[in-house]
Parts: structure tokens; C-alpha cells; sequence
């Protein structure tokens, strides 16, 4: 496995400005680039993959605990998120009803109808969203705490890391499965 941090000259850090990652990024592809002298096209390849990993906390967290070599393990959710993740449910279980019923509405009658129900669950899915958000957030907000830890050797630093990584993944893929639904509203 190559190391995504050594191949764009970063530090090993959970945390990562965004601004110095795309730069190192750039950087680092431009001087491999195929069409640059020396340049090679696997090399910059890799390079791009590297740039991936890193961009998403998440992915970024998994890459952390491969290079630690911490083997997987279930992760469970706390209450919190699963309240969340029921509400979220829920929500997504109404709208999809909802679609099959703004769908077989024939008349613009039918369809005018169904606007409050609409709108009902688009709120109910951007108060969702922004609570996803707003957890996101704290979570990311975290990281550089989580990296003065790994630094330190701290004996439960990795098993946070790994908890930390799983809820970043999950509330990812919340936000996606709530935006792919108030796509599918408009």
C-alpha cells in the first residue's frame, strides 16, 4: 500500500488544510505529468489516487488506520446517530411513498394536491440535512485534537480514530441519500 501523505510531501495528520493539500496536489501532478519531461503516467496516476484518499475526512481516516495497521472492526453507532438515522429513515421511506404517488397523479389537479406533502418532506430533509451537517462539522473539528493524540502515542488515540472514521462514513452517506432524495423531489 503506497502512503498518500508521503506521495503529496503532507505530514501523517487526520487533519489537513484543504488549501495546502490542493496545493501539494497540484504540484506533485504537474511534475509527473506525462506530458513534462520525466513526467510518467502511472506516477501521476497514483499521485490522483492519493489526492482522493485524502480529500474526504473519511477516506483520509481509513488511509490513517491502514498505515497504523489497526484491523477492522464494527464500529456501533451511539443513540444520538441512531435516533438520527431513524428519523432519517422514516423520512426517506415517506418520500419515496410520496414519489410513487406524485407519479401516478395524472391531472395537474392530483398534482397540486400533493404540494403541502412536498414541501413537508423537503423541510423534513434539509432539517435533516443540516443537523448531518452540524455533526459532520463537530466531528471534523475534532481531528486536529485527534491528531495532538496519535502524535502523543496515546493508548486509545487509534480506537477513537477508528470510531471517528465509521461515524464520519455513516453521516457521509446520510448527507448523499438525503441530497439524492431532494433531487428527486424537484
Amino acid at each position: 500500500m503506497s502512503n498518500a501523505f508521503t506521495l503529496l510531501g503532507l505530514p501523517r495528520a487526520a487533519a489537513l488544510d484543504s488549501d495546502a493539500l490542493q496545493k501539494a496536489w497540484l504540484a506533485a501532478s504537474r511534475a509527473a505529468h506525462p506530458d513534462q519531461p520525466g513526467g510518467d503516467a502511472a506516477r501521476a496516476a497514483e499521485i490522483n489516487t492519493a489526492y482522493e484518499t485524502l480529500q474526504t475526512p473519511e477516506k483520509r481516516l481509513k488511509h490513517l488506520l491502514e498505515l497504523h495497521q489497526v484491523p477492522w472492526r464494527s464500529v456501533p453507532i451511539d443513540d444520538a446517530m441512531m435516533h438520527l438515522f431513524s428519523q432519517l429513515g422514516t423520512t426517506l421511506q415517506d418520500a419515496a411513498a410520496f414519489l410513487t404517488r406524485r407519479q401516478s397523479a395524472t391531472s395537474a389537479l392530483a398534482r397540486a394536491l400533493l404540494a403541502p406533502e412536498e414541501m413537508r418532506l423537503r423541510e423534513q430533509l434539509e432539517e435533516i440535512g443540516s443537523r448531518l451537517d452540524e455533526q459532520r462539522g463537530g466531528l471534523i473539528s475534532s481531528l486536529a485534537g485527534l491528531d495532538t493524540r496519535l502524535d502523543s502515542a496515546e493508548a486509545t488515540a487509534l480506537d477513537d480514530l477508528q470510531c471517528l472514521q465509521a461515524r464520519l462514513a455513516y453521516l457521509g452517506k446520510w448527507q448523499a441519500q438525503v441530497r439524492e432524495m431532494l433531487l428527486r423531489l424537484m
